[in-house]
């Protein structure tokens, strides 16, 4: 019998009571489980790992780390969009690590390198191996840095031995390495590509790929990238297998403490305009901006301009030295000056939190553009300003740009408030006495001062170069363009109180329209001109008084793109179309959910097209040869990138030369000898001579039985360690397999044809 204790109440049908005691132990349980969820302990990191975070002083995980730890965990194929300072270096060092501390993972003889970290410049690299022996310090792993610039012999040695678990590298560098050494990667077990943008900047795109092809089909891929270009999108389509795109949306939603003004201006007063909003924008509370323009030359102009107007600045573009650009922003980040000039290349991976006040010298061709520029500010909680600049040639874009962000462009008149407490998205002009004023000065700046003539008549010509390859509006934006009405009063925020009688009779002087022409100001009566005027007035008067208050009546918003106001169409709402009875056999072309199943798709080609920015070039060599590397496809219809070697494996070395990839100058060959030639003498000191000859090790005594055991006791050691594959890499095989037999398929089917 059982004791009345070990009894169990459950019965079939009835649950059994719950004692109070169990309560108070779940919810014990449940409390503990809470208080280490959303840190590292969660993520099911080893213990030597959490070991190096704690030890490192990292406590919980930032939004970038939490998205993408566990999925590189699972081990898929990770594109992720992060800014620099984001704690993305943690995200791929913290999975390697994990990775190759598993049991599966143990290392064989020769075939130690199983991670991969790329780097676009050895600083970054330097950073990143030190990140890694921090993090890794309790896990018994080694790692190394192959660098550009240094001993190629001494990297020789780093790989010819004991090779490292773990490599940062640049990929020149590496690659030379490869080539020299003849390295096999089939061991390696995950690839890193760090600041991948840069990578492609820089023009490391053919030994990328290059050095992907070396690689084994089962590795991990992990790319992380401030923006996603279309080379790059491309590179990853490629490379990658089912990856998941990981994005932080901050760059790419505008927030809503973000203050936007639009000023139109004529073109040829930009620079004052850009003068008269420096002197309203730069106060003690704001004493800093950023102002975007579209070349290097205006931003060269620019800042003479400025030198000359007493404001302080500095600039940067994608053809200054990195040194150079990192010197300006630390500059602008140390409060050492008030405004900071860029074009949108050298400013894609500008983080300066403080920042308040964003101006768009000249407007981007592209809405996303536009979002990419005024994100620089408005971050971390803090409120931004961003000014634009809009020219007739811009309203088209201004257009394309409202329908992107689903806003609607404001008058001044249907704004009451002034000055800051004006409200965000209103259009209009700048004050035209100011203006002037100001503009007097810089046609006497250009006129005094050679440097700035020069720099005014080269900017102007890069204007019309740029004009040729910027991305044209749309064709819609560029109809509505011509039934806009252009603003014609101030915008309220440059309102200035004291001037308000002055402004408002220059906009009644604006809006006069005398009811007279000039050929009727003559005093005589029964002059040919006057009669002529009369008789034409007669026959068309009701027509231009007709035109008359069309304009005035889209100038107050109650006509729009000359049609009929909305109470006009809703007498014929009562009229509906008939819809079309569609036969029971009829098959749509597309689904009725088709957008719905679009929208709620999440795979890689649609989240990366929504992702991707296509930067400009800011000069005419950068735009130039962005071109030469273009040329039509017929199949696909659509510019694509030429391969400049006809299909040659061709890389370029670390001195700007290209050779072919299996290019050997024998320079491993020679530090082999030189160093076989050294442990011999060494030798030769320590051991005495037989005979003349030296004394054989045991090992060269073997016969070719043993050898031809020790490599069939090889084969089997490794063939145990495939039965220890992930999940994801056993997926890649068969994906792998599957893309070979398609492959097959489509050659024995060519094969037929041409018989």
């Amino acid at each position: 019998m059982l004791k009345p204790k070990d009894l169990k109440d459950d019965l079939p049908g009835f649950e059994a009571p719950i004692e109070e005691d169990d309560v108070q132990n779940e919810t014990i349980i449940i409390k503990k489980k809470k208080k280490g969820s959303g840190g590292f302990q969660s993520m099911g990191l080893s213990f030597p790992i959490i070991k190096g975070i704690t030890k490192r002083g990292y406590k919980q995980p930032t939004p970038i780390q939490r998205k993408t730890i566990p999925l590189a965990l699972e081990g898929k194929d990770v594109v992720a969009m992060a800014r620099t300072g984001s704690g993305k270096t943690a995200c791929f060092v913290l999975p390697i690590l994990e990775k190759l501390i598993s049991p599966t993972n143990r290392t064989q003889p020769g075939k130690n390198l199983k991670a991969l970290i790329l780097s676009p410049t050895r600083e970054l690299a330097l950073q990143t191996l030190r990140f890694v022996r921090e993090l890794g310090k309790f896990t018994g792993l080694s790692s190394a840095a192959i660098l550009g610039g240094e001993s190629i012999e001494q990297h020789f040695s780093i790989m010819s031995g004991t090779t490292p678990d773990i490599v940062v590298a640049t990929p020149g560098r590496f690659l030379h390495i490869c080539i020299e050494m003849n390295l096999k990667l089939d061991s390696i077990k995950v690839i890193v590509f760090d600041e991948a943008d840069r990578l492609f900047e820089l023009g490391f795109g053919e030994q990328l790929r290059e050095i992907v092809a070396r690689l084994p089909s089962s590795r991990q891929t992990l790319l992380f990238s401030a923006t996603l270009p279309k080379m790059l999108v491309e590179f990853a389509r490629a490379g990658l297998t089912d990856p998941v795109l990981i994005r932080l949306d901050v760059d790419w939603k505008l927030p809503s403490n973000l203050w936007l003004g639009w000023i139109y201006v004529r073109a040829e007063l930009k620079t004052a305009a850009l003068l008269l909003l420096l002197d309203k924008v730069l106060t003690s509370k704001t004493p800093q901006a950023v102002v975007f323009a579209a070349t290097k030359h205006h931003v060269e102009y620019l800042h003479l301009i400025l030198q000359q107007a007493g404001i302080t600045s500095t600039y940067a573009y994608s053809g200054l030295d990195p040194s150079a650009r990192k010197i300006a922003l630390g500059k602008f980040i140390n409060n050492k000056c008030s405004v900071l000039l860029v074009t949108d290349v050298a400013a894609r991976g500008l983080d300066l939190p403080a920042l308040d006040t964003v101006i768009n010298y000249n407007f981007p061709a592209k809405p996303k553009l536009f979002v990419h520029r005024v994100g620089r500010s408005a971050r971390a909680g803090r409120a931004g300003r961003a000014f634009s600049l809009v020219a007739a040639d811009d309203v088209a874009h201004l257009l394309d740009l409202q329908l992107f962000l689903g806003a609607e462009l404001k008058t001044p008149t249907q704004v009451k408030e002034t000055g800051s407490a004006c409200e965000s998205g209103v259009w209009g002009t700048m004050p035209t006495g100011q203006l002037e004023l100001r503009h007097q000065d810089v046609v006497n700046w250009e006129k005094m001062y050679s440097e700035i003539e020069d720099a005014a008549r080269v900017c102007s010509r890069g204007w019309q170069q740029y004009i040729k390859w910027r991305e044209p509006a749309s064709a819609e934006a560029n109809k509505r363009a011509k039934n806009t009405s252009i603003p014609t009063m101030t915008h309220p925020f440059l309102v200035d109180e004291s001037n308000n009688t002055a402004n408002d009779l220059v906009q009644q002087i604006k809006n006069y329209t005398p009811k007279g022409t000039i050929l009727e100001l003559s005093a005589k009566s029964d002059s040919p001109m006057y009669m002529a005027m009369k008789a034409k007035k007669q026959a068309h008067g009701k027509a231009v008084q007709k035109t008359r208050d069309n304009k005035k009546l889209q100038a107050e918003g109650l006509l729009v793109n000359g049609e009929p106001q909305p109470k006009v169409k809703l007498k014929n709402a009562s009229k509906k179309k008939k819809e079309v009875v569609r036969d029971e056999n009829y098959i749509p072309h597309f689904a009725s959910d088709q957008h719905t199943e679009v929208g709620m798709a999440v795979n890689f080609n649609a989240g990366a097209s929504s992702a991707e920015l296509e930067l400009g070039a800011d000069s005419g060599e950068a735009a130039r040869a962005h071109n030469n590397q273009l040329r039509w496809d017929r199949k696909r219809k659509k510019m694509v990138h030429v391969d400049p070697d006809g299909g040659r494996k061709m890389i370029r070395t670390e001195s700007g030369g290209r050779v072919p990839a299996s290019f050997r100058s024998g320079r491993y060959d020679d530090w082999r000898k030189r160093n076989a030639q050294a442990e011999f003498n060494s030798d030769d000191e320590q051991t005495p001579r037989v005979g003349g000859n030296r004394k054989k090790s045991a090992s060269e005594f073997r016969p070719h039985w043993m050898k031809h055991n020790e490599r069939i006791a090889k084969k089997k050691a490794t063939g145990s360690l495939k039965e220890f594959r992930d999940k994801q890499q056993i997926v890649k095989e068969r994906l792998r397999k599957e893309k070979i037999k398609q492959r097959l398929k489509h050659k024995t089917r060519g094969k037929k044809k041409k018989k």
